[in-house]
């Protein structure tokens, strides 16, 4: 089955590449490796605000790292043009907007993960790290970059 197919099944329509909001671009390509910026969380367009422990719990957490990989996907599919020249996907970086007391930054980062994996299936196995920190630019919940290995 094609990548394709496997997001229409999950209901995954891919967004457009979101404009950056400062001096960077939202990918580069150097070799087989293709590196995505951080995206921040969105909520029906907007900025999806919140701090873990605060004023979001780990599942509304779970929601919008999930939320980042949907428009990951948009922006790498918009880089490589067929997401099926995907080898593998190489590593996650989470930043997880929460309080000194949250201690459950993987358990949030695992949204995305969780449907990396649904995607790609073992082609999604990929390496990560999951931070909590104090913010996130404007006010954003959930941070996440991505490094993705293509075929020729």
């Amino acid at each position: 089955m094609s990548i394709y197919d496997t997001l229409s099944a999950l209901n995954i329509s891919l967004p457009p590449v979101a404009t950056p909001a400062a001096a960077y671009v939202p990918f580069v390509q150097t070799g087989k490796l293709v590196f995505l910026s951080g995206h921040i969380a969105k909520k029906d367009g907007r900025v999806w605000v919140g701090q873990l422990g605060r004023t979001m719990d780990t599942s509304e957490g779970q929601a919008a790292a999930r939320a980042v990989a949907v428009d990951l996907l948009g922006t790498l599919h918009a880089a490589v043009g067929d997401l099926n020249r995907v080898t593998r996907i190489v590593k996650l970086m989470s930043l997880v907007n929460s309080t000194g007391e949250f201690t459950e930054q993987h358990l949030v980062t695992n949204g995305a993960s969780e449907l990396i994996g649904q995607v790609f299936g073992s082609k999604g196995a990929h390496a990560r790290s999951a931070f909590g920190v104090a913010q996130i630019p404007f006010g954003a919940c959930v941070e996440i970059e991505m490094v993705v290995e293509l075929s020729e």
